[in-house]
């Protein structure tokens, strides 16, 4: 048997849950590029030929985008888009054409040497996930060259696959996992890939055992051999003896044993063992998600990720239409509170329409660049826009807006000018309007830094920890040399948490956390001791956080967490994280 992960070595894991079975290559890919001149009466011939290849990559996209099924993740169809996009861009679409034409050389050759020098390009990016944006960009460049070649683009799995089949592929695309929900797929496994990769999150949306970024496992893996994904754990095992599966087949039973009981939570109050109500929200991308936050019994949205409103189109959003997505959410809430968060642009999420706002020359760092609330205010018109849209939805029931990536005071008194300002105009124009909460993302450290300030402003605030850790401890989480100082856990993390949490509740100010570790049940204890009431997350996880409340006392937990604070070793953290949660760990 063969063992990867687990251990010191954690590969990214993406849907949870354990899967047993039968492994299925999927072995499709680039075939070896062929290499020869074009005589100066054909180029014209290979251009179109080119030309067609991209024609045709297109047609096929905008086919799977409008067959997208209606259980598939919401993700699913901004993946694509964003595949379209990257199509039309004249670094794909037309410069492998000016190659043809002063190289005098096939398609097919020009079209490798462009896709060598963007994966260069790539590399050098210092952002995570926009340096993760590298692979679909090469399953782009794939479709464009089957197209070349005549090959088959389509993840045509058979229709007799066995209920116990494992997927083993190099990478996987948003296109291939179009049908994954009606496919009979145990769970799937790939060598490409990190934890902000497409890959990742179509796996974690699609809740089926999954493991990524395992580089050369594919290589080892024979059709139809036993295979364990331990999706919990981040681990593959290869051909495991029969000890080993009986172990496994052991561990299957009490994960789905203990799916079955926190289902039956769904309709209990989060109260921890002293009284405390603790609100459970749930982090959302579209209204489709809201069955999703009712089925896990959310107390309603903490974080609506407006930004997926301007990325699967080709122009702005209008006021209109945001205004009626805005009017659904409220509708399908039922009374539940509902937060937006106003446009997150910017670093990976550049819509078409956004093109001509980008730098020429890029950024060196586009996390530090031109993002989030700058953004905003840079184009105030589209946020006006979009604050009149949330106030007019606010006549209907009650809204909570907050602003994103807020750095200062500065940043966040110029919010609201542009907010009263959306106010005259809804006036002006005699349209009714609702009052909503304003409130702020606590993303940056001198924003947790200067909390006090920025809370004497707002009526709210959230915490958006996967940033605020990025930028505390200047690690890219991406990268596998420095991956490992990505630690949530780390002392100057949480004494910034801390802080920020205790400052709120002195204040009376409401405070959240909507970043990973809200989700993350590692955490749930000691956020609890630190103060904080309120957690927004992935509703797959809710029912896994609501547990552990219901089984906390957040008084002990007040003691407990007090000497966990007062470790400033982070290779002690984990110890100390494990003796408090060793009442409450959890599948």
């Amino acid at each position: 048997a063969a063992r990867f992960g687990g251990g010191d070595v954690q590969w990214v894991t993406a849907g949870k849950g354990i899967a047993i079975g039968r492994a299925h290559l999927i072995l499709r890919g680039m075939t070896e590029v062929p290499q020869y001149n074009i005589i100066a009466d054909e180029l014209a011939a290979e251009t179109t030929r080119f030309d067609n290849a991209i024609k045709a990559s297109r047609r096929q996209l905008e086919q799977l985008r409008s067959a997208i099924p209606e259980n598939a993740p919401t993700e699913l169809g901004a993946f694509i888009s964003l595949h379209l996009m990257l199509l039309t861009d004249a670094t794909l679409s037309r410069e492998p054409l000016d190659i043809i034409q002063e190289q005098k050389i096939n398609a097919e050759w020009a079209l490798k040497l462009q896709t060598d020098k963007l994966s260069q390009q790539f590399d050098e990016i210092d952002d995570a996930y926009l340096r993760e944006r590298k692979q679909d960009m090469l399953q782009v460049v794939e479709r464009i060259h089957n197209n070349l070649v005549g090959q088959s683009n389509e993840l045509n799995l058979e229709t007799n696959l066995l209920e116990d089949t494992v997927l083993i592929a190099h990478d996987l695309s948003p296109a291939d996992t179009v049908h994954f929900k009606e496919q009979r797929i145990a769970g799937f496994v790939t060598d490409a890939g990190g934890p902000t990769s497409h890959t990742a999150i179509l796996g974690r949306s699609l809740d089926i055992p999954s493991v990524i970024g395992l580089r050369n496992a594919r290589d080892l893996i024979s059709e139809n051999e036993w295979v364990i994904v331990d999706g919990i754990n981040g681990v593959l095992i290869i051909n495991p003896d029969d000890t080993v599966l009986a172990e496994y087949r052991g561990h299957m039973r009490e994960y789905k044993n203990r799916k079955r009981a926190l289902n039956k939570l769904k309709k209990t109050a989060a109260t921890t063992e002293d009284g405390l109500n603790i609100e459970l929200l749930a982090n959302i991308e579209s209204t489709e998600d809201i069955k999703q936050l009712h089925s896990a019994g959310a107390d309603g949205v903490g974080l609506f990720r407006s930004e997926y409103l301007y990325l699967n189109r080709d122009t702005l959003p209008t006021e209109d239409e945001q205004y009626e997505v805005y009017s659904t959410l409220i509708k399908k809430l039922k009374g539940k509170q509902l937060t937006i968060r106003t446009v997150d642009l910017g670093v990976d999420k550049n819509p078409r329409w956004f093109g001509q706002n980008a730098s020429p020359n890029g950024s060196l760092n586009p996390a530090l660049g031109l993002t989030g609330i700058r953004l905003c205010l840079a184009e105030p018109v589209m946020f006006r826009t979009q604050m009149r849209a949330i106030l007019r939805a606010a006549a209907h029931g009650k809204v909570n807006m907050m602003w994103p990536m807020i750095a200062s005071l500065t940043e966040l008194k110029q919010c609201m000018v542009h907010f009263e300002t959306a106010k005259r105009q809804l006036a002006e124009r005699g349209e009714e309007y609702g009052e909503v909460s304003l409130g702020c993302m606590i993303e940056i450290p001198s924003a947790a830094l200067t909390v006090g300030s920025l809370l004497k402003l707002v009526d709210f605030i959230s915490i958006g920890t996967n940033d605020l850790i990025q930028y505390t401890l200047s690690v890219d989480r991406g990268d596998d040399s420095v991956s490992h100082l990505y630690q949530p856990g780390h002392p100057a993390v949480l004494k910034l948490l801390q802080h920020i949490i205790r400052t709120a509740n002195r204040m009376g100010k409401s405070v959240s956390v909507c970043g990973e570790m809200a989700g993350d049940s590692t955490y749930t204890r000691l956020l609890l001791g630190m103060g904080l009431r309120r957690f927004s997350m992935n509703p797959s996880n809710l029912l896994t956080i609501k547990d552990i409340v219901l089984r906390s006392h957040t008084g002990r937990l007040e003691e407990e967490s007090a000497r966990l604070m007062r470790n400033e070793d982070p290779e002690k953290t984990d110890k100390l994280l494990k003796d408090l949660n060793k009442m409450d760990e959890a599948v």
